[in-house]
């Protein structure tokens, strides 16, 4: 059977080599680095060939095409060698992807032979215990792997200015700019340790900053930055045992004008494009949304973790065009294949019955573009836009017929009238409920002139007759 034998160095000082890692690196025939970069080399007692996967950092853009280039080759050369010796920095399973590459794609035997990591170094270089929380981060993954300001972090891949530069900025999100960080050198190795003790902020520009080099965050004293999982934690504080009776007190139902209010409240903060507000307002919804999971944990239904999960598995499954093998290049057909994907979720066989799962609680011209769309997706709809015009024309006479004689008429009437006329607005591709949001702020910015100019002119508007009125209304229109 092929084997292949991984041997730890350490984090560079000779120190840190175990006698096994000795004996072996001695012993063998030939030796694969990946890297030679590194300062323990020059200590190493080695009778074999010697071969270096460091031209692969020059050929490959990304680091993964380095990491899967060199899993390739090793596993090329165990099927041509009894024995493959491959040494890389550190311990085997700290940050180390080659390892995590061999075991996903190699079929022969694997052998470990455990290095001293720089974890271990960096705690004693730093006098820090770990065991209030530590957590090993990816610098060039800060997207994904986000990190913990209520405990200790260590950040790797520090390897030069325009990466930490990079890195700053994404841990700016979390920490202060002026939060006091580790940049640590060349951790416990004699002659090679550097440790400076800046502010986040100036990370890059201290000295020195090369593939030795990693940064410590301690965790955060005082907290001025909070994530997800700490306002989940003060919504569950202020419906537990000592939090707060109004808190306390709220049900399902008592919180819903709450969450219909605060997403007005963004809509609006966008269309102002009042960015400062849209934070604010943004954070008002998500205290809604958090404290729905709270009351739904308290009474055994789902948690937070189930709320992410189902809408991760939602996207996840609805983009295949992104996460699996179908093709979709236009905002269009990414919208059929949703449809289709989100009726075969509900087993919906028939398009009256995603019609019906429309929200009854949505605005009335909200639901009727999507009740139209949808019959229009299946080929029900007005083949140009003059018959809708047509159509907006006949519902009016309908309706000028029976006012003044039948209320309930009236009532069916207009409500025809206005369903053509979003009717027109989906063929003009205008989303009628914010036109309509345009025109009441308009109205109310207008009317605010007209009260404003009868004010001025009579000291109020009561009594002022509609042609001047109408007057002032025809200055606002020039001006608003």
């Amino acid at each position: 059977m092929n084997k292949i034998k991984v041997v730890g160095l350490g984090p560079g000082g000779k120190r840190y080599l175990t006698l096994e890692a000795i004996e072996i690196i001695r012993e063998a025939k030939k030796l694969y680095f990946r890297t030679l970069k590194h300062p323990v080399i020059e200590h190493l007692d080695m009778n074999g060939q010697v071969v270096s996967f460091d031209n692969e950092y020059e050929e490959n853009e990304e680091f993964d095409g380095v990491y899967s280039s060199i899993v390739d080759r090793l596993i090329q050369y165990s099927q041509e060698e009894e024995e493959v010796v491959y040494c890389i920095p550190g311990n085997p399973f700290v940050a180390e992807k080659t390892v995590e590459l061999l075991q996903e794609k190699f079929q022969g035997e694997l052998e470990f032979i455990h290095g001293v990591s720089f974890v271990d170094v960096m705690i004693t270089t730093l006098r820090k215990d770990p065991v209030n929380g530590l957590q090993i981060i990816d610098g060039l993954d800060l997207d994904r792997q986000i990190p913990n300001p209520n405990m200790d972090n260590i950040v790797i891949q520090a390897y030069n200015p325009f990466v930490v530069s990079s890195m700053k900025l994404k841990l700016m999100k979390y920490y202060d700019d002026d939060h006091k960080v580790y940049v640590v050198r060349g951790a416990g190795i004699p002659g090679e340790e550097v440790i400076y003790h800046t502010e986040l902020y100036n990370i890059d520009r201290v000295d020195n900053l090369d593939h030795l080099t990693s940064l410590y965050i301690p965790k955060t004293d005082e907290k001025k930055k909070y994530n997800y999982d700490d306002l989940r934690e003060i919504v569950a504080s202020l419906r537990g045992e000592n939090g707060c009776p109004w808190d306390k007190k709220q049900d399902y139902e008592s919180l819903m004008p709450g969450i219909l209010e605060e997403a007005y409240e963004v809509i609006e903060a966008i269309k102002t494009k009042d960015f400062f507000l849209l934070e604010e307002e943004l954070g008002d919804l998500l205290l809604q949304i958090v404290f729905y999971g709270i009351l739904a944990e308290e009474d055994g239904y789902f948690n937070d973790i189930d709320i992410t999960t189902g809408i991760c598995n939602k996207l996840i499954n609805r983009h295949p065009h992104v996460f699996g093998d179908v093709n979709a290049d236009s905002a269009e057909e990414v919208l059929v294949n949703w449809e289709k994907i989100k009726s075969e979720e509900k087993n919906e066989s028939r398009t009256i019955d995603s019609i019906k799962r429309i929200s009854k609680t949505l605005p009335a011209l909200t639901k009727a573009y999507k009740i139209q769309k949808k019959a229009a997706d299946v080929g029900f709809d007005w083949d140009e836009i003059k018959d809708v015009i047509k159509k907006i024309h006949e519902e009016l006479e309908e309706l000028q017929e029976v006012i003044g004689k039948d209320q309930t008429l009236c009532h069916e009437e207009l409500g025809d009238l206005l369903f053509s006329v979003v009717n027109l607005s989906r063929f003009l591709k205008i989303n009628p409920e914010l036109a309509l949001m345009d025109s009441n702020d308009k109205f109310v910015n207008r009317f605010e002139f007209v009260e404003e100019k009868a004010i001025e002119k009579y000291g109020k508007i009561e009594g002022v007759s509609l042609s001047e009125l109408d007057e002032f209304w025809n200055l606002a229109k020039k001006s608003i």
